[in-house]
């Protein structure tokens, strides 16, 4: 059974004449605030939480940034939704969500992210949000991206900044029911996707031995069968 704390969120579901309460093999409780659902997770210990970024009593990207400092916590999904301005979207990247979803977008697409979370078929393919930091560069600024696929030697990135083969990195993200992975990292190629997007691949030069072991167990746990 998974369990799924919607946080002042419902109504992206209602909206779409949809329920997961129709899901036997889902429990959904409603939370109207983040101190509310933080003190649910506590007792339930839930599989995801799905909030926006804006709430009473405690915002998302906070609510989030608790739950990943707290060690009893911190196993579980987080979606947040916001709306798609770069203030919000850093303070996503920055509070270990899962996966950032911004205004407008649709109820399939919420649904598809939801599935995936909690029953994630396809583990390679699957995307994270990620923030990064190229190494030496002038602005030093932490940027944000996603991932396209993962493995235990790299990954495969979106982004819209341009990066050069050679650069370094240090990038950050979250996998479902694992800690915080921080790897360091080289481009090894870059193309030009025709939105204007840059597509990089990078290979961990600097990844702890029990992190690596998080993403191949990841990878390894779910991959769909033939």
């Amino acid at each position: 059974m998974h369990k799924i704390i919607l946080v002042n969120a419902s109504r992206y579901f209602i909206a779409a004449g949809k329920s997961l309460l129709d899901r036997k093999d889902f429990q959904v409780v409603l939370a109207p605030t983040g101190l509310q659902a933080l003190e649910l997770h506590r007792r339930e210990k839930v599989n995801l939480i799905v909030a926006d970024l804006d709430m009473p009593e405690m915002a998302g990207d906070t609510l989030c940034s608790r739950i990943r400092e707290d060690a009893e916590l911190s196993a579980v999904s987080f979606i947040l939704l916001c709306n798609n301005r770069p203030a919000e979207l850093a303070r996503a990247a920055h509070c270990g969500a899962n996966i950032c979803l911004p205004k407008p977008f649709t109820a399939e697409t919420l649904f598809e992210h939801v599935e995936k979370l909690l029953t994630i078929s396809l583990r390679r393919g699957y995307r994270v949000l990620l923030r990064a930091r190229v190494t030496g560069a002038k602005d030093d600024a932490v940027f944000f991206c996603t991932s396209q696929n993962i493995s235990g030697s790299g990954m495969l990135i979106e982004t819209d900044r341009s990066l050069l083969p050679g650069e370094q990195l240090t990038c950050s993200f979250y996998l479902p029911g694992a800690a915080q992975i921080t790897a360091a990292g080289r481009v090894v190629r870059t193309e030009t996707a025709a939105d204007g997007k840059s597509h990089c691949g990078i290979i961990f030069t600097g990844l702890a031995a029990a992190q690596k072991r998080d993403i191949e167990e990841f990878i390894a746990g779910t991959v769909t069968k033939p």
